[in-house]
């Protein structure tokens, strides 16, 4: 008998602008994301950070972005830093941590990742049970896919890539704003629209995949 399938769905660039700030919010509340990752060092964290005590039910995690400098030896501080900072904004641990770029996967990053997570007791993006599926993203080899995000394709690759057991889908929803310098900026919206579409809700209970969050990954861990 096959493991029950459940997915994490979860939306990077939490505080990046207002305008991705709150599209994330909705994309919990009208859509399928279960989860975000915040980047703390953004001017909008702040915003962010105000706007998740209305959602209680969304799962926030940290988004660390690499050290500008320092070289391999910053990694413990720029981690001690942005985690400080979490505490700071939100007064709790994460429930997960990821990071910009998967820069924490790197080999000189990787250790220091590993441990942070492991002193905490929560979930790393690609060291968890929950398999990581990265393919729902609009652009590539320097051209925008917003065909790419659309309902139908986005559960053509949930097929593909979502099977037995845990899967955290990452993705970048969000409303553009004056804010936002990003390479990626329309498919943003598009990936909003997806993500709010009916049909993407009705296609996973069809298929007998249950959403889920970080939360239940830890508890059921645990």
């Amino acid at each position: 008998m096959s493991a029950p399938r459940r997915l994490i769905v979860n939306a990077d660039d939490f505080g990046l602008t207002p305008g991705v700030t709150r599209g994330i919010v909705r994309a919990h509340l009208s859509g399928i994301v279960t989860a975000t990752s915040l980047m703390v060092l953004e001017p909008a964290a702040p915003y962010a950070a105000r706007l998740s005590s209305y959602v209680p039910s969304l799962d926030i995690g940290l988004h660390v972005t690499a050290p500008a400098t320092g070289g391999d030896g910053a990694w413990p501080i720029a981690l001690r830093h942005q985690l400080v900072r979490f505490y700071a904004l939100l007064g709790r641990p994460p429930t997960h941590i990821d990071s910009h770029h998967d820069v924490h996967r790197t080999p000189a990053a990787a250790p220091y990742f590993e441990r942070v997570a492991r002193q905490l007791g929560v979930p790393l993006r690609g060291a968890s049970a929950a398999r990581p599926f990265s393919r729902f993203y609009g652009q590539w080899g320097g051209e925008s896919h917003p065909e790419h995000l659309a309902a139908d394709n986005l559960l053509r690759l949930i097929d593909d890539h979502v099977g037995d057991g845990w899967t955290e889908m990452n993705c970048h929803p969000g409303v553009v704003d004056g804010d936002l310098r990003s390479s990626y900026v329309t498919e943003r919206e598009v990936e909003l629209a997806t993500l709010c579409d009916p049909a993407v809700r009705l296609g996973l209970d069809a298929r007998g995949i249950r959403l889920a969050g970080f939360r239940d990954l830890t508890g059921l861990a645990a």
